[in-house]
């Protein structure tokens, strides 16, 4: 035979690593063992082939052995291998040893970053729960780390608890920042509140890690549309219309999408797909934005299709029949019916309308509803001074922490403020922050505020003086709402006197009755000997500059009903 048909045998880790696995096959564990080991001889640094043997041992019941093989592949060859510590687990709960077994465990799901094993690891826990009648002290499961507080950001998105939402969402990406979900809720949330570019820096982050992530993808064209960069927009568009999502997930969030960015027609296909999904198909809101795309697209007989079946769907809802009558009026004029919005519910201003009629009454699910919190956020930010005005005085009716902080945000914001939207928004953090009041009307001349001149003053430079001198003392000592109302009723008191306001020749003692009557509004303990030696005066003056106040602008009134303490460091 001649040496050209030899087939020569090249004995390395390869070759032996085969040789084990066709005896594993044959359940031959001595001859799988003896071969592995050879393997491991060829490759002592590859800690595969020392995990086989250790593996071989565990199947021959040798568990000790086992555990001495992984011990070494952690201490000495790889100590990133932390499947180790859940082979170990489990040798260690074959011997009875489950004090042992335990702590491999809790190792293995406290370093693990893939959780290949998270079900196995469940089943054992169980096990090890039961032998040792006590819960295993498991601080943190690494593989699934933001899982459980990513749910919980969800379900504050899913509330309207924007400013919640993006506390835990950036805790979550700055702990897992490879989690693509948080990031693009956190953009959602930022999106929600109006904060366009924080929103478009997330989105930025999601798509350094994965650049085709479809959500990612649709929230830049959105953020990308409020840009003003169509030539972006329009590269994005193109591969976005050519896409056809599988997953409903997908399908929604590209229907939505087109929506937003004025391809109804496209969103109206992608609609229809989930329509026709069984699992989906008989929810009200989906038929909504169907008959939104299909009446945006001039499909007023398919959206009218739509709009009855929402209705029967959800027959509490007035948005079907509003929309309807909206619909049918537009026929009947040959006139096209405005742009609808996809959101399920009225259009802001017959919310605030529905809302004055009811004498600012909110239903639950009106508080609730992130889609009305989320148009709060807008109006503040984008809406005219009007809506604005409207939209502060209703937050005092949304009786939440998060409503408490926009309304502090607007007096914060005193520089591009007006006066008449900041004291809407001090008497509206006055009665979210303190006790129930009777129910005043919500909008309209009558909506109870701090009572305002009736014309307004030409503001002197010695009643200015006053506010200045006082808030130099307040400062360090009251946050900036408490400075703002020190402010404000200096303001009103000015203003309720004039024309006829005097000179005031005490200056400091103005300004400390003016600090005084502040702390008391706002529950702070402070006597009038202690003011007038913070402004050099007798406290007489104090008392006799607090009672003139108190008479103009009724603040004792205030004190008791319509000026409850604030909280401070919300």
């Amino acid at each position: 035979m001649g040496n050209g048909n030899v087939i020569p045998i090249i004995l390395n880790a390869n070759f032996f690593f085969e040789r084990a696995v066709r005896s594993l096959d044959r359940f031959q564990y001595d001859k799988a063992l003896k071969n592995f080991r050879k393997a491991a001889e060829y490759e002592p640094d590859n800690p595969v082939n020392h995990c086989n043997v250790a593996g071989i041992f565990s199947e021959m019941g040798n568990y000790e052995a086992s555990n001495e093989i992984l011990t070494h592949v952690l201490e000495n060859i790889d100590s990133s291998l932390t499947e180790c510590h859940f082979y170990m687990a489990n040798n260690y709960a074959n011997m009875d040893n489950f004090e042992e077994a335990e702590r491999s465990l809790v190792k293995y799901l406290e370093e693990d970053l893939n959780g290949d094993f998270l079900m196995e690891s469940e089943e054992l826990m169980e096990l090890l729960n039961y032998e040792l009648d006590r819960p295993a002290p498991l601080h943190r499961i690494r593989s699934r780390e933001g899982v459980v507080e990513h749910d919980r950001a969800r379900a504050l998105l899913e509330e309207g608890k924007f400013t919640e939402a993006v506390k835990l969402l950036k805790e979550i990406v700055k702990n897992t920042p490879d989690f693509l979900a948080a990031h693009n809720n956190l953009a959602l949330a930022y999106f929600y509140m109006g904060r366009f570019a924080k929103a478009k820096e997330s989105i930025e982050r999601v798509l350094d890690l994965a650049p085709g992530d479809l959500h990612a993808l649709c929230n830049l064209a959105i953020f990308l549309q409020y840009e003003g960069d169509n030539q972006s927009l329009d590269r994005l568009l193109r591969m976005l219309e050519a896409t056809i999502p599988f997953h409903q997930e997908h399908v929604f969030k590209l229907a939505t999408t087109m929506g937003i960015l004025g391809r109804h027609r496209i969103a109206y296909g992608h609609f229809r797909r989930l329509l026709k999904d069984e699992e989906v198909g008989g929810d009200a809101g989906l038929y909504h934005y169907c008959a939104a795309a299909a009446s945006n697209s001039g499909l007023y007989t398919e959206a009218e299709r739509c709009w009855r079946q929402v209705g029967k769907l959800d027959p509490e809802s007035v948005v079907p029949r509003f929309y309807l009558a909206q619909l049918e009026q537009a026929l009947k004029d040959n006139q096209p019916i405005p742009p609808v919005s996809y959101n399920y519910q009225l259009p802001f201003q017959e919310q605030l309308k529905l809302w004055k009629d009811n004498k600012g009454s909110f239903s639950d699910e009106v508080r609730s509803n992130p889609l009305i919190r989320s148009s709060f956020f807008w109006a503040l930010r984008y809406g005219d001074s009007n809506t604005k005005l409207q939209v502060t005085q209703a937050l005092r009716w949304i009786e939440d922490e998060e409503m408490s902080e926009v309304l502090r945000a607007i007096i914060e914001e005193q520089p591009i403020q007006e006066d008449k939207l900041q004291e809407a928004a001090l008497f509206s953090l006055q009665r979210l922050t303190g006790k129930n009041t009777e129910t005043e009307p919500l909008l309209g001349e009558e909506s109870i505020s701090p009572p305002r001149h009736k014309v307004q003053p030409e503001w002197k430079e010695d009643w200015q003086r006053i506010i200045d001198q006082t808030l130099g003392i307040m400062d360090r000592r009251y946050d900036s709402a408490q400075k703002k109302a020190a402010e404000l009723l200096w303001k009103q008191f000015v203003g309720n006197l004039y024309p006829d306001v005097p000179f005031f020749r005490h200056v400091d003692g103005w300004c400390a009755a003016l600090e005084y009557l502040t702390a008391k509004l706002h529950n702070r303990p402070v006597t009038y000997r202690e003011v007038a030696q913070r402004y050099g005066v007798s406290p007489s003056m104090v008392s006799r500059y607090v009672r003139r106040i108190e008479d103009e602008c009724d603040v004792k009134a205030s004190m008791t009903d319509s000026f409850p303490p604030f909280t401070e460091n919300i």
